[in-house]
């Protein structure tokens, strides 16, 4: 099953050309790059978060493997769905589904994993990172994975396990990118504010700190699930450390601060 472009030509450009050196002007070739565990990227249009996503994306090395935790913005039936064979197509190609580490992932996890490709049908939060995965490594394959807005703390780390344990069991590198937009329409000032509270626990490598203060808080970080799963499996596989590489909001797009979306860039090694 291909898994055709659903968001070409709205979040990202539709000529191949175009996307490609829109995605290469992103990336910071200078940047000193680290073989993380994991990073945290945003996925609204690229041309309010683009230059975040491309500065953690430059900063970490791109392995031939990734999976992707995304959540969804619809309401999908199961709390995790996989696809665990074919492909994804953007304007730069295709992308091929890993069906071994699909599979492995399939076998570890608990009943709320299942084959669904169906719930990726038109979501962008997932497609909007293969460009960049595209850009940095030709040779990518991924294990798409869509995140229920219903799933629980307990859900989440059962998911980021057997996401770890998969990992290990297949002795590839493998970069876990987890899919997120921060505070959602607020000033500049109030998002900063709010946003500090879940950076601190992603900092800490503290997936259920997040999840609660998110929760607790009222933070409309959108994509908060995966990225606890996304902390789990990252700690499981030895991470010691995240820093926030880059921060912004749409506002300094359009220069207007009093209503914004905002944006973070964190790795995870």
């Amino acid at each position: 099953m291909k898994r055709k472009a659903a968001v070409a030509g709205a979040f990202y450009p539709a000529s191949a050309r175009e996307l490609r050196l829109q995605v290469e002007g992103m990336l910071d070739a200078s940047a000193g790059r680290v073989a993380a565990k994991a990073i945290v990227a945003p996925h609204a249009g690229y041309v309010y978060s683009g230059p975040v996503a491309g500065a953690v994306y430059a900063s970490v090395v791109v392995p031939d493997l990734a999976v992707v935790l995304a959540p969804s913005h619809r309401p999908i039936r199961p709390t995790f769905a996989l696809m665990e064979a074919g492909s994804w197509e953007t304007p730069l190609g295709t992308v091929p589904v890993d069906a071994a580490l699909a599979a492995a992932i399939l076998k570890r996890a608990s009943e709320s994993a299942v084959v669904d490709p169906s719930a990726h049908d038109r979501e962008h939060s997932l497609e909007v990172q293969l460009p960049f995965l595209q850009v940095l490594n030709p040779d990518i394959a991924i294990v798409p994975i869509a995140v229920s807005y219903l799933a629980g703390y307990a859900a989440l780390e059962s998911l980021g396990r057997a996401v770890a344990g998969a990992i290990l069991d297949g002795g590839r590198d493998v970069l876990i990118v987890a899919s997120t937009d921060m505070s959602h329409y607020l000033s500049r000032r109030e998002a900063e504010a709010r946003d500090a509270l879940a950076l601190k626990a992603i900092l800490a490598l503290d997936p259920r700190g997040l999840f609660d203060v998110v929760k607790s808080e009222d933070i409309s970080m959108c994509g908060f699930q995966p990225t606890a799963a996304a902390l789990v499996a990252a700690k499981a596989l030895g991470a010691t450390k995240a820093e926030i590489v880059r921060y912004g909001t749409s506002g300094d797009r359009t220069g207007d601060d009093r209503e914004v979306v905002a944006y973070a860039g964190i790795r995870i090694y």
